[in-house]
């Protein structure tokens, strides 16, 4: 009743709602104030939720196919330094040098565009009068960069195409080599600039993923086909009863497994098939079949790596097969709480929290660049399939002067029977006389001494030793450069021997003759055969006549090569 309780009563509640306003408005200010902070503590509560890492993702994808394709490198590299020089180099059995002239004659006698679009090398570019200098200095910076991104675990792609142009230049004045298509792939693997191994704004690109999975399946469907064409006993399952006796350089495992029952042999071959020509299509069928075909392939390769000195093309295959696998199941490879891992672990919490930065003009562009080395791949693979489905497929052929896309098989046929040539030099003035005391040379790995046990290599690789098992099935007029080697032995030439055990004349006058043997190598039994013995041979026959350095100079003038007595 009283108007100044009422008037009283009005203001008192007048005053308390713009008390409960303002405060409204403060707790709206601060609340507006603390929004970044509280974004990031969401971001960071999800972070913590996240121990586990997410399928979907290739950064430690990235690493292991980076560090894996480095040591293919590495151990390429290592071997070019060793041996080019003595297979290439200005005094080697093939010179590259001639190569490249003869490439300059075909191509009109200029060293221009067309000279390079036929035989891709740096060496084109480089000082000519020292061609020993320039394929060590190759072979080191090649070796040194692998060694790098190899112990690193981290490249660009700067490094990485610095490695391909290296090996480009070696392979040129060699042969189709698939580690050139594995390593152009790994080109864009990379950032442009930064070596990090988890750089956040370069994630690996699913396009250059596929990529590798792609390899991976013609290198297979290629094996399989070239084998289901070739020869019958691929068809009738008896390959294996004679590929671990004549394959080009056996090993110790090789001699045991050459003593397995023909069931099993049967069983290796129905295994070859089904994942050759089966398993690589579970890449197209998701994530856990694509899983299921890496995993078999690196299985199917390290078995073949066991049972042979197949230099590091098995090894190489694995490569490929490493991309069928994300961060979530190449986790356990990298130390937790810690390092890369730990990075992936951030880098998906952001994304799953929102948090990612908007796509730089950089990543844009990244990303055009992907989108164009699957449309490469792509038209550069048309010949290849085209090849894959003909009845008259050719294998380890490229259709582009880069070899950037690649058809591949290997043992579309099996020989049945182990022949060697066997180099044996002598004193004896008279090569014709019976009682001519013939000593035998030694390679570093290929079968000669029957009592010497078969090596064991792999990765490494003896060019020459595999080289002399493709000269067994020709004749010397087909390989030449046999009798390149018998001049040099004659000469008691240390480059040459540098890439074989066992010289009989070590530290005595040089051999007056030496001459080629033509012989039938296969296993001996175990326990049956003379004791010691890995190996029993027959003699076929004469490979070449036996040769002095007198009747040798003209061959070699004819042929261009340097008299090894000179």
């Amino acid at each position: 009743g009283n108007p100044d309780s009422i008037l009283h009563s009005r203001c008192s509640e007048s005053t308390l709602r713009k008390r409960r306003v303002e405060t409204r408005k403060t707790t709206t200010t601060h609340s507006d104030d603390n929004t970044p902070n509280n974004e990031e503590d969401t971001c960071k509560a999800k972070k913590q939720e996240l121990v586990t890492l997410q399928t979907g993702t290739y950064w430690l994808t990235r690493i292991v196919l980076l560090r894996s394709i480095a040591f293919i490198y590495f151990i390429a590299f290592t071997v070019a330094y060793n041996q080019n020089k003595q297979l290439i180099g200005e005094r080697g059995l093939l010179p590259c040098k001639d190569y490249l002239l003869s490439v300059k004659r075909y191509v009109g006698g200029k060293i221009d565009m067309s000279a390079f679009a036929y035989t891709p090398s740096i060496l084109w570019f480089l000082d000519w009068t020292d061609m020993d200098a320039n394929l060590d200095g190759i072979a080191l910076v090649g070796m040194a960069l692998s060694g790098f991104v190899l112990l690193t675990g981290t490249a660009n792609m700067i490094i990485m195409a610095m490695l391909w142009v290296l090996y480009h230049s070696l392979v040129s004045v060699g042969q189709i080599c698939q580690l050139l298509e594995t390593g152009f792939l790994g080109i864009f693997l990379c950032p442009v600039w930064s070596l990090s191994q988890v750089p956040p704004r370069c994630p690996p690109s699913l396009i250059s993923i596929w990529t590798f999975r792609w390899l991976i399946v013609r290198i297979m469907l290629g094996a399989g086909l070239i084998k289901i064409r070739g020869d019958r006993c691929w068809r009738d399952l008896t390959c294996m009863d004679y590929h671990y006796e004549t394959q080009p350089v056996p090993n110790p495992m090789s001699y045991y497994m050459h003593q397995s029952p023909w069931w099993f042999h049967r069983f290796e071959v129905l295994s070859n098939h089904f994942i050759e020509l089966i398993v690589p299509l579970f890449t197209f069928l998701g994530r856990r079949m694509c899983m299921v075909n890496g995993t078999l392939q690196i299985v199917f390769q390290v078995t073949l790596i066991v049972s042979g000195n197949l230099s590091f093309l098995n090894w190489l295959t694995i490569v490929p097969s490493l991309a069928c696998f994300d961060d979530a199941s190449l986790g356990f490879l990298f130390s937790s709480g810690r390092g890369a891992k730990q990075a992936v672990l951030d880098l998906q919490a952001e994304e799953a929290s929102g948090c990612t930065p908007k796509p730089t003009r950089g990543m844009l562009f990244r990303r055009v660049v992907n989108v164009a080395l699957g449309v490469l791949i792509g038209y550069l693979s048309v010949p290849v399939v085209l090849n894959l489905l003909s009845s008259k497929q050719v294998m380890n052929t490229s259709f582009d002067p880069l070899r950037i896309v690649n058809t591949y098989g290997a043992f579309g046929s099996i020989t049945k029977e182990r022949t060697e040539v066997i180099l044996q030099g002598t004193m004896n003035e008279d090569p014709k006389d019976p009682e001519a005391v013939w000593e035998e040379y030694q390679f570093l790995c290929k079968p000669g001494d029957l009592t010497r046990r078969p090596c064991l290599v792999s990765p490494y690789h003896y060019r020459l030793d595999w080289l002399m098992w493709f000269a067994a099935f020709q004749t010397y007029e087909q390989s030449e450069w046999v009798i390149h080697i018998a001049g040099r032995l004659l000469a008691n030439d240390t480059s040459i021997l540098s890439l074989m055990e066992y010289n009989p004349f070590q530290g005595r006058d040089n051999p007056r003759w030496v001459r080629g043997e033509h012989f039938k190598y296969r296993f001996t039994l175990p326990g049956s055969g003379p004791q010691g013995k890995w190996w029993v041979r027959k003699r076929i026959g004469a490979y070449f006549p036996a040769v002095d350095l007198v009747a040798l100079r003209g061959y070699f003038k004819s042929r261009n090569w340097p008299h090894p007595d000179l």
